[in-house]
């Protein structure tokens, strides 16, 4: 913990070859999956641990995040991950991350918005309903709340695949883990597109969590100038939108 601020959480992670693809740098979900590691230590420090969320039938669901990208890990790299909460809007929560290199400088920062909900009605909680204060760190911000993923009208997608939701990717709530959600979309692209073209961010909408069993179909666009838009649909349920964004 940052020894100034305990508003302000830093956490150490290293690359392993199993977190990398086959260029040989890290997979974006392990980006996903280190900074969803943070963001737990930080809210258990305050004393609200993933068991005490459980217990209480409460868990935190993200709704959109918009990650800015300035390289890929490689292995052996140690990462420094910082994460903080900048508090709630009404019943909306802001939660940046900033990820450093062992040089001291920046490979990722991200903003994400999240809401507290009751597990078993599915509902959104007002902040009242946790047993702790979860004050602001004001001495950083990556940005003012990220707006959803909208996917242009005139874009047009095409599947790429489907996937089924099974056993290895859900989490502790019984539903496709976040950073999976991540995987499906890279999963998306081929080889080829990800030797040409060099990742530079992430933005992505989840609208409803995908279960055990359900049937994902993953929709991609071309690459256009934002960059390669995705969803992942099934019958009449939307559950992500997304934007994987290019430098080239």
């Amino acid at each position: 913990m940052d020894k100034h601020s305990h508003l302000l959480w830093t956490e150490e992670f290293m690359v392993h070859a199993s977190d990398t693809d086959f260029r040989s740098r890290g997979k974006l979900s392990f980006l996903l999956d280190i900074m969803q590691r943070a963001a737990d230590s930080a809210v258990s420090s305050l004393g609200l641990s993933n068991d005490t969320m459980l217990k209480a039938r409460m868990g935190w669901m993200v709704i959109t995040l918009d990650l800015n990208l300035q390289r890929l890990p490689l292995p052996n790299d140690l990462l420094n991950v910082r994460t903080w909460s900048k508090g709630n809007k009404g019943a909306l929560w802001q939660r940046d991350y900033r990820i450093i290199d062992g040089d001291a400088v920046e490979l990722a920062a991200a903003r994400s918005i999240w809401a507290l909900v009751d597990m078993d009605k599915r509902k959104i909680l007002r902040p009242s309903a946790l047993p702790i204060a979860v004050e602001p760190y004001l001495e950083d911000s990556v940005g003012s709340l990220p707006d959803k993923v909208v996917i242009p009208a005139d874009i047009s997608l095409t599947e790429a695949y489907r996937y089924q939701v099974r056993y290895s990717g859900l989490d502790n709530n019984r539903h496709l883990n976040n950073a999976r959600y991540i995987d499906l979309c890279c999963d998306a692209l081929t080889l080829e597109e990800w030797e040409e073209m060099e990742l530079t961010g992430l933005h992505i909408t989840y609208a409803q969590e995908a279960q055990y069993g359900e049937e994902v179909s993953i929709l991609r666009s071309s690459r256009t100038e934002e960059g390669v838009y995705m969803r992942g649909q099934g019958g009449d349920k939307v559950f992500f939108e997304a934007c994987l964004r290019f430098g080239r």
